[in-house]
């Protein structure tokens, strides 16, 4: 029985999911779809060790190409990710000071303060 068969093809359905085009409406399902192949694929990956058929070793040559497109990928997503997320904080401080411009401002400009309430 071939072993990395099955991993293949988890990898396969991995590459089809990310050639989708990925926008920020379909990207959780996608990350979650993703999630779920690799916990699938990663009990597959603990079975197989040497030695090798030869079906194995062509199969395990076919994966390697495939798998770095994953990686590059999921890297692109993932950067995607993190760059809307520091958009999104940067628009938050944004809002935030544009309702309340005085939040940080401490002047002294020779006025007393008393500090006691």
């Amino acid at each position: 029985m071939n072993r990395v068969q099955p991993v293949f093809e988890i990898t396969e359905k991995m590459e089809q999911i990310l050639r989708e085009n990925i926008s920020s409406n379909n990207r959780q399902r996608i990350v979650e779809e993703i999630d779920a192949l690799l916990i699938q694929r990663e009990k597959y990956m603990e079975n197989i060790s040497e030695p090798y058929t030869n079906e194995e070793l062509e199969l395990g040559k076919k994966l390697l190409p495939i798998n770095q497109y994953i990686q590059q990928k999921m890297n692109l997503l993932f950067t995607e990710l993190k760059i809307e997320m520091k958009q999104m904080k940067k628009q938050k401080n944004s809002n935030r000071k544009y309702t309340n411009p005085y939040e940080n401002v401490q002047t002294v400009d020779g006025m007393f303060m008393d500090k006691r309430k």
